[in-house]
């Protein structure tokens, strides 16, 4: 049964793979042969295709979940699994949802090729430049901090100029932190159960592998100090918590709480993980619910509580998580059909977002508080 499950999971990621090449831009001239327009000019079917796509890949989610838990599947089944996720997404196209890679690119060759400050200079002031094409918000500059720069210098030069050896070699460098805090997460908690929640959360797994965003990078050097400051060592990761804010500013929001663990082992000699876990959960899950006031409730923002939500013994929290994680999938659905951000695409990805979570919520009330 085992091996007929994960050969439907990788077929399925296969599939995805597959289906991402459809939404190719027409100006991305280094992959112009695999151009179809075909995500642009059916846009129900891609929705529906989308839509089934998600529903599937939550159906493994949850069969992952209930295995683990009942210990059906092991610490080799754990591992097949990884595998198969990372070969079968790895090669994806990386802007079905989101553009930002292109953005990650654009402004480490500002650093690293043109040998100039991004953080004066923008992406479209070097005209000639190719990336321009299909490089989306080339207006501006830096969005994150020094050391996202730094790190994607590696990945840049790795590249050697080539667009395409360039785009698999950023891909590599998430899944290489999404490993690293899948590793932490299991030193944490200890157990295949809780560290699956995350690992195979197909928000994370989507958002991460196939579109690429940094949150995972600042995310993994967040949870270090959090396991350096359990282990006393609050110098150090007081450290890794800074380089995580000089990724995205976003974890600055983390430091009240390190604060907190530090003084409840001095007065009290005693700390309460689960506590500090909540917190953190908490913490970085009030800021994802207060970005819009910036600009917009991004889906991939999800991953800066999941990674502390999945340490929490607690039946509500990975309903909400999950649902949650659902409904931020679907938040792509209006504007994948409609083409645009303007009215109705707002409400729409509200009521979209919504409606996995208070489905999730009358479940979990029906099936545990009822009873």
């Amino acid at each position: 049964m085992k091996k007929i499950i994960f050969l439907l999971y990788f077929l399925f990621l296969l599939a995805f793979t597959f289906f991402s090449y459809f939404f190719i831009d027409s100006n991305l001239i280094y992959l112009k042969n695999l151009y179809t327009g075909f995500a642009f000019s059916n846009r129900l079917v891609v929705v529906l295709i989308y839509s089934f796509a998600a529903l599937i890949f939550f159906c493994f989610y949850l069969i992952f979940l209930e295995f683990f838990k009942k210990k059906i599947f092991t610490r080799k089944d754990f591992k097949i699994i990884l595998i198969l996720t990372i070969v079968g997404l790895v090669f994806s196209y990386p802007a079905i949802l989101s553009y930002d890679i292109f953005n990650y690119i654009a402004t480490s060759k500002i650093a690293f090729f043109y040998h100039e400050n991004p953080y004066i200079l923008m992406p479209i002031q070097f005209t000639n430049d190719p990336l321009l094409l299909f490089t989306h918000a080339a207006n501006k500059t830096a969005l994150y901090a020094p050391f996202w720069i730094l790190l994607t210098g590696l990945p840049y030069l790795i590249g050697f100029g080539n667009f395409v050896l360039t785009l698999l070699s950023f891909k590599i460098l998430n899944v290489i932190f999404y490993l690293l805090t899948i590793l932490l997460i299991y030193r944490i908690s200890k157990n295949f159960y809780n560290t699956a929640i995350f690992a195979f959360n197909p928000l994370v797994i989507i958002e991460t592998i196939v579109s690429n965003h940094n949150d995972i990078v600042m995310m993994f050097f967040a949870l270090l100090a959090v396991l350096l400051a359990q282990k006393n060592k609050y110098l150090t990761a007081y450290l890794f918590l800074l380089l995580s804010i000089f990724i995205k500013f976003s974890t600055i929001f983390l430091i009240p709480v390190l604060v907190y663990m530090l003084y409840s082992k001095i007065k009290q000699n005693s700390l309460s993980m689960e506590k500090i876990y909540l917190m953190l959960t908490f913490s970085m899950g009030i800021i994802f619910l207060l970005s819009p006031l910036r600009e917009e409730m991004y889906p991939w923002y999800a991953v800066w509580f999941l990674t502390f939500a999945c340490l929490l013994r607690n039946k509500l929290v990975l309903v909400i998580t999950s649902t949650l994680s659902l409904g931020l999938l679907f938040r792509y659905l209006p504007y994948m059909y409609l083409g645009t951000y303007d009215f109705p695409t707002p409400l729409l990805r509200i009521i979209f977002t919504a409606i996995p979570v208070a489905i999730g919520l009358i479940y979990y009330w029906y099936k545990f508080k009822r009873a």
